[in-house]
Parts: C-alpha cells; structure tokens; sequence
C-alpha cells in the first residue's frame, strides 16, 4: 500500500499563495512540523532536497496526510514534472524518505528530491526555505 504522508519544505507548504498549496491543505490533512535528512538547495524561486546522510544537515518542512494519495500524487507528481511523459532526467523525483517529528517519532513519507546538477545552486544552510 502506498504510504498516505507527503513530506513538503518549499511552496506547498502552508501559508503559500498557490494553487498547488491550496489543492494539497484542501484534500489532506496537517500533522505538523517535521525534519528529514537532507541538505536545501535554492533552484529559482523555489528550493531542492538532497538526501544527505549527516546528521547535521536537516531540511523543516511540513507533514501531510493525503486523503486520497494516488490522485493528489498523480497532481503533484504534473506540478514537479516528474510525471508521465516527461523527459528524463525529470528535475524532481518522487521517492519515499524517513521524516522525524518533533517529538521523535519517525514516518515514511513521500517527498520530491532535486534530481539535476546542483554545483552553481547556493545552499539554505538552515535547512528552512522560509529563510532564505
């Protein structure tokens, strides 16, 4: 079965004007604030995971359960183009991550990592895209 929690930490978070955040707040529902493994990247106007296996590099974001995971998934995956029928390499890719919640309790949940080459890309050393 398809784990129903989605991992955000960029504009679908809430408190973001967007379409595709009020689509997610509006067919899940909010468990909290929660922390994956990872490292933050600035893209444009908008941030890319990378997984990291220090325990340093933390990303913040927020943690969701899907009402319904396969359609809400099946939008998202076309908002990130990494859903059908876009070329490889897609600049995202959906995959499962381990994310930890504040009281220390950990879940699987699905996130979007960056996917293509990040050496110009600055880094958001906080881990927090609202600090950027």
């Amino acid at each position: 079965m398809s784990p129903d929690r989605l991992f955000v930490y960029g504009t679908l978070m809430r408190g973001f004007d967007h379409p595709m955040a009020r689509l997610l707040a509006s067919h899940a529902d909010f468990l909290g604030e929660a922390t994956c493994r990872g490292r933050l990247v600035l893209v444009k106007h908008y941030p890319g995971l990378l997984l990291s296996e220090a325990p340093s590099d933390l990303v913040h974001g927020e943690l969701f359960r899907m009402h319904v995971p396969d359609e809400l998934l099946r939008e998202l995956d076309m908002y990130e183009a990494c859903g059908e029928g876009f070329p490889e390499p897609t600049e995202y890719l959906r995959e499962l991550v381990d994310v930890t919640l504040p009281d220390g309790t950990s879940d699987k949940a699905w996130t979007y990592l960056y996917n293509w080459p990040v050496t110009e890309l600055p880094r958001i050393a906080s881990g927090r895209f609202l600090d950027h």
